[in-house]
């Protein structure tokens, strides 16, 4: 069994542990009314899309989300959160030292022996859902779990949900798929984002993502008969029924969102299986992207 696969399976007790860290260290993470921005590079960019709009959504603050060589150090924030499973990557250390003395930040990594538990003013270790496989799995779903949980958003029944994902079969005709389209709306757009990095990174698969209002707008073209369209949370109106007019598979589920996206990871492994890739070793990629001429493992 590879290291993700192994990393996959282990989600549902990682967001049960998250809860507790949430708790633990609340005062670490954003306050209510607070004006913040998430940042983070690759995966770690989407989670932070993804927990900017389930902030603001729910009311608690101005939530932005950057990639982290995309900060608009123009703009004032009360404090900005950096998510960094390596501890390591150029530039989330870069931002973090930019601000230091003129914005509170807190850094989000699974790994406290490296530079970001001195780059940060505060940093929440999850250590427990740190990997083994360049892709990332459970510390991207842990984290968005950490704050579902501080927002007061999370629920046993997504543990539940991700249990279910994993136990079940995955949808029929998706191994054979020729390319993927995954939407979403408001806090799933993230979802969706990553999804389609997922199915890149382990299974060399043609993806893409877009909120799922813009999906009409132009992608829709590229849907026909072996393609999938992937749904996270409720479809717009009329949109399934569109989709599957143009011969596309259709996909949803009423599993809780952050779940589904369990089904993309497995997805995304078998993928790379049937085609004799190794899913914890995609082409040109590492752990970490350091900018000096080497790279972290």
């Amino acid at each position: 069994m590879s290291h993700v696969e192994t990393e996959t399976a282990g989600q549902p007790e990682c967001w049960r542990r998250a809860e507790e860290t949430a708790a633990d260290r609340r005062a670490a993470l954003p306050a209510r009314g607070e004006r913040i921005a998430v940042v983070g590079c690759g995966t770690s960019y989407y989670m932070a899309q993804a927990c900017a709009a389930l902030r603001e959504e729910s009311g608690q603050g101005e939530s932005d989300a950057y990639a982290a060589s995309e900060f608009p150090f123009g703009r004032t924030y009360d404090r900005v959160v950096a998510l960094t499973r390596s501890g390591t990557t150029t530039e989330v250390l870069d931002l973090l030292t930019r601000l230091r003395g003129s914005t509170r930040t807190v850094a989000v990594t699974a790994d406290p022996l490296t530079p970001v538990m001195g780059a940060a003013d505060e940093v929440v270790v999850l250590d427990y859902a740190d990997e083994r496989s360049v892709v990332q799995t459970r510390f991207a779903t842990t984290a968005l779990t950490l704050f579902r949980a501080h927002l007061g958003l999370h629920t046993e029944q997504a543990v539940r949900d991700a249990e279910t994902a994993l136990a079940g079969p995955l949808p029929e005709g998706l191994l054979e798929a020729t390319q993927f389209s995954f939407l979403g709306r408001g806090w799933t757009v993230g979802l969706a984002n990553e999804a389609a990095l997922k199915m890149k990174e382990a299974s060399l698969s043609w993806t893409e993502s877009y909120p799922a209002m813009e999906y009409r707008h132009g992608p829709i073209s590229i849907a026909t008969a072996g393609t999938a369209t992937w749904m996270f949370g409720p479809a717009p109106e009329g949109l399934a029924e569109q989709v599957r007019a143009t011969g596309a598979r259709w996909v949803e589920s009423d599993l809780d969102p952050l779940a589904d996206l369990v089904r993309v990871q497995r997805l995304a492994i078998a993928r790379a299986t049937a085609r004799g890739l190794d899913p914890d070793l995609p082409r040109h990629l590492t752990r970490s992207v350091v900018l000096d001429g080497t790279d972290a493992a």
